[in-house]
């Protein structure tokens, strides 16, 4: 069955469907990774996107049990050259096509996704639909005019009331924006006990916890949508230790005096290099965002930048110059992608061991 993607500009891409049947509006971006399709699909950060992916094939090793970042996916499509149909994998539990059915989530085959992804670097992210290919282009482009799909995205994607995650260790409260299971499974493995709590939790009830450290998830949307979480941040970051990933890094810059503004197309892919300025190595990342924290705006007597983007120099680290306070811009917990972030969980662990006077426990080398 053909389908049709068609973007704002008015740019029509005719392919195969597979996937749902549904039709879908969202903000069409590209993904560079080699694998970590699953991981990408299921991240919440992705939230109301419609993902492109650049490498040719798409679901050669099926869907598993194991790599799921959140239980239940929502991005509004998938777009590819080709997709598997017969998935070659031990792990796999079904083909791709059949988990996007399940999860009823449209996709689209067989276009040239080069030129989509090149449109977009150059453009900038765009709205699309994907539709059937006998839908009025028309009444399809006056939809994408007035739709908003991405506003309060973290509101849609946060958990409503706490969990806890026990462990024996280190209490770590994390404030929900969007978190990957990646994430908890890193603090986890440190043995950390964790308390999962909403995005908008007060800073009372934060300090009531007695956490031994706070840590900013990652998220989907514009931080500047939340901007009433900043006062919570600037509050929280005088009692505990704290840790920012993804958009938790561009609120943490928010809430210290820093600007945000959207990038044309994002960085999102499993191996951007990135320099750590203190030490001067490079290591490599896995990256999804679209937004990103202005450097001239980053007042130096109140944070200090420790990492900075090879391709594009954005801001990929920052610390606070009087509290036991950082961020990151990439994500370190390498789901999808390169394992050479993870060493920032165990910095995290070391900060929160020196604040509550510990020896350092459940710490990794990598």
């Amino acid at each position: 069955m053909k389908r049709k993607l068609v973007l704002e500009d008015g740019t029509i891409f005719v392919g195969e469907a597979f996937g749902s049947e549904v039709d879908s509006i969202g903000e069409v971006v590209f993904h560079t990774g080699m694998a970590g399709y699953q991981e990408v699909i299921s991240d919440p950060s992705n939230y109301g996107q419609i993902i492109t992916f650049s490498y040719p094939l798409i679901g050669n090793y099926g869907i598993n049990r194991d790599d799921f970042e959140s239980i239940q996916p929502v991005i509004k499509g998938v777009v590819v050259k080709e997709a598997s149909e017969f998935p070659s994998n031990w792990r796999s539990n079904m083909s791709l096509d059949e988990f996007l059915k399940l999860k009823n989530i449209p996709g689209i085959a067989g276009i040239d996704t080069r030129m989509l992804t090149r449109l977009i670097r150059d453009k900038g992210t765009l709205k699309g639909a994907i539709c059937g290919s006998e839908e009025d282009t028309d009444a399809i482009l006056s939809q994408l005019r007035f739709d908003n799909h991405s506003h309060n995205a973290v509101k849609k994607v946060s958990v409503t009331k706490p969990f806890p995650s026990p462990g024996r260790g280190n209490s770590v409260v994390v404030m929900d924006f969007g978190v990957k299971h990646g994430i908890l499974r890193e603090l986890t493995e440190r043995g950390c006990d964790i308390k999962v709590v909403p995005y908008h939790t007060s800073a009372e009830e934060i300090i009531s916890l007695k956490p031994d450290g706070v840590l900013l998830s990652n998220g989907p949307g514009n931080p500047q949508d939340i901007q009433e979480v900043c006062e919570i941040i600037k509050e929280i970051q005088q009692h505990f230790p704290l840790f920012g990933i993804g958009l938790g890094h561009q609120l943490f810059a928010l809430a210290n005096g820093c600007k945000i503004e959207k990038m044309v197309s994002g960085h999102r892919g499993s191996s951007y290099p990135v320099k750590e300025l203190e030490s001067g190595k490079i290591i490599f990342t896995s990256q999804n965002h679209g937004y990103e924290v202005v450097e001239s705006s980053i007042d130096s007597e109140v944070l200090t930048i420790t990492h900075k983007a090879l391709n594009g120099g954005s801001i990929e680290g920052i610390k606070h110059n009087q509290f036991p306070a950082f961020s990151l811009q990439y994500e370190p917990e390498a789901s999808p992608g390169s394992e050479d972030g993870k060493k920032a969980f165990d910095q995290f662990l070391k900060i929160m061991n020196e604040q509550n006077g510990r020896v350092e426990q459940h710490a990794k080398t990598y």
